[in-house]
């Protein structure tokens, strides 16, 4: 099996995971008067995002965790390492932008600016209905959730672990998790589990996060022929489309979305060269920062065009809206290598010094 370096082809779609979100959110400011499924369906995105993360967190971490070499800190400050940086800049960045809109005399939305919300934003349990409303950047309402799954990592390890050797008793409890937690939700909650941001987010990521791991377990296994992963590949993708199309529940997307997951990483597993090329794998790469800007940037660039345009409402014509959109790649690179990639670097050197200290201070 390949490390997860040379998972490539998911690293690809986390890209298209993204854009997908992106899709989400902007299209209601395209000026053309419809709204396609796939657009609608956008917020799908984030439930991917949730399925990757399990699976190449087991991917990284599982070995480790079942032989003992597991270390619960270092695992937690890496995970801290890797969102936090770009969340706590993107909060600021937004706080930054309000205060400058109310000062310019400009409507600014009072949830933006929540304070009371601000705790719970610094400290990624804002999704965890901690907050009182949906404040600062709100797309970060994921990462909070992800924070969630980070710290209860080795409940889910622990019973991937245990079920390594029957990978398929592990899928198919997923499954059932999902077929269950779903209606169940929607029927308790009054909306669904796939529309939780600040209320419930934190429980919205563990159907998706278990079912990454559950499929990392087939995958692991090698039981699956990996000969049959491209067309598996094209079937589920096209399955995922009519899916969205004639308007399936949202729960049995996700699970199509988890076995093109599975699919993909197969064809990793085969030597395939599928969306494994240097341009698909760096905006993979650039991902976080594109989810995480998508908002701050849509706030800022809207405004900006109407404005400009005198153009009454926030809807743009196509070019426009297409130029706003685009410049979301090269915004995400910027941000990627100036804020989010030196950060993670920064703390991992900060965690290597600690340990140096405390290993020279014991031996001394």
């Amino acid at each position: 099996m390949p490390d997860a370096a040379h998972v490539k082809p998911l690293t690809a779609l986390r890209f298209f995971a993204a854009f997908w979100v992106v899709l989400y959110h902007y299209w209601p400011n395209l000026d053309v008067g419809f709204t396609p499924a796939i657009a609608s369906k956008g917020y799908l995105g984030v439930e991917a995002f949730f399925v990757l993360s399990g699976f190449i967190l087991c991917h990284v971490y599982l070995a480790g965790f079942g032989e003992g070499r597991f270390r619960y800190g270092d695992f937690l400050w890496n995970r801290l390492a890797r969102v936090y940086p770009l969340h706590l800049a993107t909060l600021v960045g937004v706080g930054a932008m309000a205060l400058a809109g109310a000062v310019a005399g400009l409507a600014v939305d009072p949830n933006i600016l929540s304070w009371p919300s601000l705790p719970a934003n610094l400290l990624l349990v804002h999704a965890w209905g901690l907050a009182p409303v949906a404040g600062w950047n709100h797309a970060s309402w994921s990462i909070s959730a992800e924070w969630f799954a980070y710290l209860t990592f080795p409940v889910f390890a622990f019973a991937a672990w245990r079920l390594r050797s029957r990978p398929l008793v592990a899928v198919l409890a997923a499954l059932a998790l999902i077929a269950v937690i779903y209606p169940v939700f929607e029927a308790l909650a009054g909306f669904s589990l796939t529309e939780a941001t600040i209320r419930w987010g934190a429980l919205r990521i563990v159907p998706c996060f278990a079912y990454g791991c559950a499929l990392h377990a087939l995958w692991r296994s090698g039981r699956f022929p990996t000969r049959l992963a491209g067309p598996g590949a094209a079937v589920l993708g096209l399955a995922i489309l009519a899916a969205i199309q004639l308007g399936a529940p949202d729960l049995s997307i996700v699970m199509l979305l988890g076995g093109l997951i599975f699919m993909l990483a197969s064809l990793a597993s085969a030597g395939s060269r599928f969306a494994t090329q240097k341009t698909f794998v760096y905006l993979g790469e650039i991902s976080y920062s594109t989810y995480m800007i998508c908002i701050p940037w849509k706030i800022l660039a809207i405004n900006a065009a109407t404005k400009v345009l005198n153009i009454e409402g926030d809807k743009l014509p196509l070019l426009i809206w297409i130029l706003i959109v685009a410049a979301l790649v090269p915004l995400s690179a910027i941000s990627f290598h100036v804020i989010e990639n030196p950060c993670r670097a920064r703390m991992k050197a900060w965690a290597e010094t600690w340990r140096e200290r405390r290993l020279a201070a014991a031996g001394a």
